[in-house]
């Protein structure tokens, strides 16, 4: 007999998967209680995916773990002649795991069981079919060990009452009579975590649950430190558009500097918890408990934090306390327990007030938010709470937003009132997320090195027939608005970056598109020159209320045949996110061509973020392009 043993990842694991298209429905399950396992499979403390690459490598059937379990570490062993459906009925048992077929590709997702609701699912997972195998028979001790005790499953909710708000995609301007674009900045990641959620869960997001401009900005790109007296750099970039080859594709990135933690200002925090009985979830409460223990864990001596929740009333569960009191801080935290209504806008109310009575003067002062974004008692309008929160924004108190959970998450809700606030929105998916945010990027999440910032774009008609800004539709500006000082905009904390494409359609092109008939009154000119266009961008520091100008001008020969990693990858994030909305601007896209795109660019990539990227696209491509769903229950 034949055995296989794998400790550690092996070079067999990476043998070309067989595939074969075209499989019914009945002919994949018949393949799964019938294709026999060649060889004696044996592994311990073995991440899943790296399993899973076996079994596809002798079933021939592709299976494939979402990344949020790919990296579990697993025990299994199963004698030669076992079937698969054998072998992934242990792995499903012990470890709380379910599974999707796709049968036009023959494909086998695995999920996290955590996640698995058939009524949460039922409308979003179009082309899938579904099989639990967590009830199948268990196979005899002498047949199959495995290396595990039981895992607990926690069933997903059974409802769905999330809100998000329609996005149209912007429309390209013919550059002749709309030269000019103007638009916010926006450092606001939620999009990015909340769609990772969705296809973790086994489906693709909602349409308007993707934003481009926040999938992009959640990657961090090697862009140039600042330098003299401005607080982020720019960096420019043009290349070929990957989804549409005839046309241009421009990047315009920022850096914010980056500030030591010990020069980083006095930190007057106030956590606003959300512990209403919707936040009683294993993903919401005590997962919040888990990222605010983080950001303790970063708090100075001369910062200090309170503490005040909100559900059917307010209340205050911690005074300000000097961030060097960690335990006592971390204890008000443990006792927070879920249960009640929401009565969000007096929890605001009150974290004002506690921030107000707490000034630090030239220090940094401002509001935590971390909810579901369920708000349904007292002050609940939308309109109600965005007055509220930019009154106190003009005191320079501010406010973040963190969102959890799934199934209510108000999505819509949650980003005003960031937006609103000069802060910055997050979603919080998992632990690792918590750390990216609050840990990782922490200065970027608290510390505030430029408000207002907006970005104004004119474009020469000599070099551009027509141009669309790719993604920040929630962003866009009146062109007036640019020296408008009392004009709302985005916020940049130090070291964020953040990340805009323009796709062109080049002067001379033959390409039809949307005209405007020729005005009576008024003539065009077009000034003979190189230029592809010129940058104009306006910012306040966070203590004043005076912007300060600075331009920049992109040549028209400034393009490159091959772009750097950071064009490429951005590029490859923004056709995924295209591809997810459905866009009409699409054009040839494709999930082969966003992996080859975005692997080719993966980089150095030390925090495994653009691996993780390239594996969700790898899934998501699964759950699409099938005809029907079919439920099957076990026997």
């Amino acid at each position: 007999m034949k055995k296989i043993w794998i400790y550690s990842v092996l070079v067999m694991m990476l043998v070309s998967m067989v595939t074969t298209t075209g499989a019914t429905s009945s002919n994949l399950q018949e393949k799964m209680k019938t294709g026999k396992i060649s060889s004696e499979v044996s592994v311990k403390g073995v991440a899943l995916e790296e399993v899973l690459a076996l079994l596809s490598q002798q079933s021939g059937i592709r299976i494939l773990a979402v990344p949020e379990i790919a990296t579990l570490k697993v025990d299994l062993q199963i004698a030669e002649e076992q079937t698969l459906e054998q072998a992934l009925t242990l792995l499903m048992n012990h470890y709380g795991l379910h599974i999707q077929m796709n049968d036009q590709k023959d494909t086998i997702i695995v999920l996290s069981g955590e996640h698995y609701d058939r009524a949460f699912n039922r409308g979003a997972l179009q082309g899938m079919v579904m099989m639990n195998m967590g009830t199948a028979p268990m196979m005899s001790e002498k047949s199959v060990r495995l290396y595990a005790s039981p895992a607990p499953y926690h069933p997903a909710v059974s409802f769905n009452t999330e809100e998000y708000k329609r996005v149209y995609d912007n429309n390209f301007q013919e550059a002749l009579s709309s030269p000019v674009s103007t638009f916010s900045i926006d450092v606001d990641t939620a999009s990015y975590s909340n769609m990772r959620r969705f296809i973790n869960s086994g489906k693709l997001p909602p349409l308007d649950a993707v934003r481009t401009e926040e999938m992009i900005n959640y990657f961090t790109y090697e862009y140039p430190q600042p330098v003299g007296q401005q607080p982020f750099s720019m960096t420019t970039e043009v290349g070929a558009c990957p989804w549409e080859p005839s046309h241009k594709l421009v990047m315009i990135g920022l850096k914010g500097k980056e500030i030591q933690l010990e020069e980083m200002p006095a930190s007057n925090l106030v956590f606003l918890i959300d512990v209403s009985g919707s936040m009683a979830q294993e993903n919401k409460l005590p997962l919040l408990k888990t990222a605010f223990k983080m950001l303790v864990k970063q708090m100075r001596e001369q910062d200090q934090v309170s503490i005040v929740v909100y559900a059917g009333a307010a209340g205050v569960v911690l005074e300000p306390t000097a961030g060097s009191e960690k335990e006592k801080i971390m204890h008000a935290i443990d006792t927070l327990q879920a249960g009640g209504s929401t009565a969000g806008g007096e929890g605001i109310q009150l974290a004002y007030k506690l921030a107000k009575e707490n000034f630090i003067a030239d220090g940094n002062n401002r509001v935590v938010l971390a909810t579901d974004g369920d708000f349904n008692v007292g002050v609940s309008s939308e309109g109600e709470l965005t007055r509220l929160i930019e009154e106190q924004r003009e005191q320079r108190i501010f406010l973040s937003v963190l969102g959890f959970g799934m199934g209510n998450v108000k999505d819509n809700k949650m980003e005003a009132l960031a937006d609103k606030g000069n802060g910055n929105y997050a979603y919080i998916d998992n632990a690792l997320e918590a750390k990216k945010v609050l840990v990782n990027q922490f200065a970027g999440t608290l510390y505030t090195i430029a408000k207002d910032v907006k970005l104004q774009v004119e474009f020469n008609p000599a070099q551009v027939k027509s141009y669309r800004l790719v993604g920040y539709e929630n962003r866009v500006l009146d062109k007036s608005d640019f020296n408008n000082d009392k004009k709302d905009a985005g916020d940049m904390g130090a070291g964020h970056s953040v990340t805009a494409f323009y796709e062109i359609v080049p002067a001379g092109s033959q390409e039809v598109g949307t005209t405007v008939d020729p005005l009576v009154y008024q003539q065009a000119k077009i000034v003979d020159s190189n230029e592809l266009l010129q940058i104009k961008v306006r910012y306040k520091k966070p203590n004043e209320d005076t912007s300060t100008l600075f331009t920049q001008s992109i040549d028209s020969k400034d393009g490159k045949a091959i772009g750097s990693e950071n064009f490429r990858f951005a590029a490859a994030v923004a056709e995924y996110a295209m591809l997810l909305r459905n866009s009409e601007y699409k054009g040839q896209s494709s999930y082969q061509d966003i992996l080859k795109l975005a692997k080719g660019a993966k980089g150095s990539d030390e925090e495994g973020y653009r691996a993780e990227f390239i594996k969700l696209v790898e899934i998501s491509q699964f759950f699409t392009e099938s005809e029907s769903i079919t439920f099957l229950d076990s026997k």
